[in-house]
């Protein structure tokens, strides 16, 4: 039997064929598939520029493959449905931060948020202002801000609060997905 994944593919490759994949690399203790650089650099490379011993690296590179061969066919089989917990939303603090983003531009928009490939940990969050929905979007409103998701994005994100902090180090939105396996220590990624 050939192996559908092999050492010479890049890591980004790897991951969008097989998602599962980024599980498995950051349980071996490799991070840099969600860099800019997986998409040139190859697992082999990767796996051996940050210090894995080839043996190691083979291990893994099976458990990928054994993963791979029950991997879903379409995305939509992978994400974790639970229909019992709410749509995303929104502490006051958010909320209020949001509407207030809005009315210092002056703007009757709702906000995008989405999840897209990417980040160290695999997927990374989006949030951006838009006027209206498109294609098969999901609109929500929680605080009275409008939240418009795509309805590729909306299962993995349900459960999802968002929160908006200022502490010392910076202000920002924080997410809490009580459907990531594991968190990236940027904050900003999950898988």
């Amino acid at each position: 039997m050939t192996q559908a994944i092999t050492k010479d593919m890049t890591m980004g490759s790897i991951i969008e064929k097989y998602p599962i994949a980024a599980e498995i690399m950051q349980s071996y203790g490799l991070h840099c598939f969600g860099c800019h650089v997986n998409v040139f650099e190859t697992l082999e490379q990767g796996a051996l520029g940050h210090g894995m011993p080839e043996e190691q690296m083979n291990e893994m590179l099976a458990e990928i493959n054994k993963a791979a061969g029950s991997e879903p066919e379409n995305e939509s089989e992978q994400i974790h449905e639970n229909k019992d917990m709410p749509p995303i939303g929104l502490t006051e603090t958010a909320a209020a931060k949001l509407k207030q983003l809005l009315v210092d531009d002056k703007k009757d928009y709702g906000v995008r948020v989405q999840v897209m490939k990417g980040g160290c940990a695999g997927y990374t969050y989006n949030m951006e202002f838009t006027k209206n929905p498109v294609g098969d979007d999901r609109v929500i409103y929680d605080h009275d801000v409008r939240i418009i998701i795509d309805s590729k994005t909306f299962e993995m994100l349900r459960g999802v609060t968002i929160d908006y902090t200022e502490t010392l180090q910076g202000a920002g939105f924080k997410f809490s997905n009580p459907n990531a396996k594991s968190t990236c220590g940027c904050g900003k990624s999950y898988s």
